[in-house]
């Protein structure tokens, strides 16, 4: 039998949600010329044997069978195996909406809220509850200027409520209400506040914390 004849008994037999297969083409005459003719496969040889991978989807099926046609077409016979199988993953479960209080954007509204009505300038600490969410965090909260807390699994930043340095109220809750919405969860709080500050000379004020200037 060609080895258009064995794909198809193989592809027959595979289940109905199977992603991508691994195939073992073994030629009864030159591996050379059967590896020229399986080009479009991209075959890799292993001793003897020619080793191809077949996609289910973007029509890897119908370019494997023409394939095989062409080489039945040019009388290269050789053995058609199937290796392995890899099935499609059932797409994952999305996260569960984070709760509107336990949201970081809900928290911000919180932290703002508490503030006296003439607030300037805060230092703003965001606590997150996974080292795994600080990279993504930083990127979506990239317009607080994020820095990161030494020791902690924690990004600190300010905000402005007038001019100067520091992001804007409006800015920093959309940053983080990007961060509720790929499921990165923590806390936001205010550490530091001061009131009607005027930058007459700086761009702002200048809190210290162990020492340092933030």
């Amino acid at each position: 039998m060609g080895a258009a004849g064995q794909w198809d008994q193989i592809e027959a037999g595979l289940d109905a949600d199977w992603a991508e297969v691994q195939l073992s083409f073994a030629p009864e005459g030159s591996v050379a010329d059967a590896a020229a003719a399986l080009g479009p496969l991209q075959p890799g040889r292993v001793g003897a044997e020619l080793r191809l991978h077949i996609q289910h989807a973007e029509g890897g099926v119908e370019r494997a069978r023409n394939v095989f046609r062409r080489v039945d077409q040019s009388r290269i016979w050789g053995t058609l195996s199937l290796i392995g199988v890899v099935h499609d993953v059932a797409p994952a479960t999305p996260p569960a909406p984070v709760e509107t209080m336990r949201s970081l954007a809900a928290q911000w509204d919180v932290a703002l809220a508490a503030l006296p009505p003439d607030w300037s300038d805060i230092l703003c600490v965001l606590e997150l509850d996974s080292s795994d969410h600080l990279p993504r965090a930083a990127l979506l909260g990239a317009p607080l200027n994020p820095s990161r807390v030494p020791g902690e699994t924690a990004l600190r930043f300010r905000a402005s409520g007038k001019r100067g340095y520091g992001v804007s109220p409006p800015m920093a809750r959309r940053c983080l209400e990007r961060m509720d919405a790929e499921g990165i969860t923590g806390s936001a709080s205010v550490l530091y506040g001061l009131s009607d500050t005027e930058n007459a000379v700086t761009q702002g004020p200048v809190w210290r914390l162990a020492g340092k200037s933030v």
